[in-house]
């Protein structure tokens, strides 16, 4: 059972405090039930022995995946504490997965690299656990986004509105990143078109822009989520192979027979 946060807490708490208590604020929950969905949709399809959760506990990012043995990374002294978590905890930090090398088969990253100091190493690390062809699916807040500019905005006057401890990467950078490890891109969605408020009878009524922004407005979504692909040198297709690496020795017949040709003298 995901970890749900008590009557009292959900008000309006301002979204420029920590990560954890902005996840309990409306825009946090708004977030969470958001990306639920997408997250549904990225790894329904993802087969193997091994998944993995790293980090934000408050979200099953892995609850319609059919993989047998899922787990969760979280910092010391969290996974004992919550006794609620849907899967497997296992202490770590995402610097330096406590995983042999290739024995993972999906890798997930919930806003962790944003929220990260060397997001860099955490990529380095998930590319050596992966098994080759495994898969990694990483969230986070998208910084050309009325969000982003609400962010921007708010840090030149002192007033956040997201976390400010976050470092938000754009979805070209994280695409770079990935193709630099030799990952391919697999699918990659925007999400939540609500404008940046902070009551939650606010955002309700702002429900109507999800289906327009989907529409005319896409890649301006506060949120993207995008599924990479390892590839192993060993496995790449390199293209159409060429007909003549195709085509068998001709072979001499074992024995030929003499033929006489009959003409005709005119």
């Amino acid at each position: 059972m995901i970890p749900t946060t008590p009557p009292n807490v959900q008000t309006d708490t301002p979204p420029e405090s920590s990560w954890e208590t902005w996840l309990q604020s409306p825009p946090g929950q708004y977030i969470l039930k958001s990306e639920q969905e997408l997250f549904n949709q990225a790894v329904v399809d993802v087969f193997g022995y091994y998944a993995l959760q790293i980090g934000l506990p408050q979200i099953n990012t892995l609850a319609e995946n059919r993989i047998s043995l899922k787990l969760m990374l979280l910092p010391h002294g969290i996974a004992k504490a919550d006794g609620d978590l849907p899967y497997q905890p296992i202490e770590g930090i995402p610097e330096e997965l406590p995983f042999a090398d290739q024995s993972i088969d999906l890798v997930v990253l919930p806003h962790v690299l944003e929220f990260a100091q060397d997001p860099h190493q955490i990529l380095r690390e998930v590319d050596r656990v992966l098994m080759p062809e495994g898969r990694v699916v990483i969230s986070g807040f998208n910084p050309a986004s009325l969000w982003g500019l609400r962010q921007y905005a708010g840090r030149l006057i002192g007033k956040n509105y997201l976390p400010r401890e976050g470092q938000f990467l754009s979805l070209l950078r994280v695409k770079d990143w990935l193709k630099l490890l030799d990952y391919s891109l697999d699918r990659g969605h925007f999400a939540c078109y609500r404008l940046p408020l902070r009551k939650e009878k606010n955002m309700v009524r702002m429900a109507f822009l999800e289906k327009m922004g989907n529409r005319w407005w896409p890649i301006f979504g506060s949120v993207f989520l995008i599924s990479a692909i390892k590839r192993h040198p060993g496995t790449r297709l390199v293209g159409r192979v060429p007909k003549q690496a195709l085509a068998l020795p001709q072979l001499n017949p074992a024995a030929q027979q003499t033929s006489h040709k009959v003409t005709e003298e005119v």
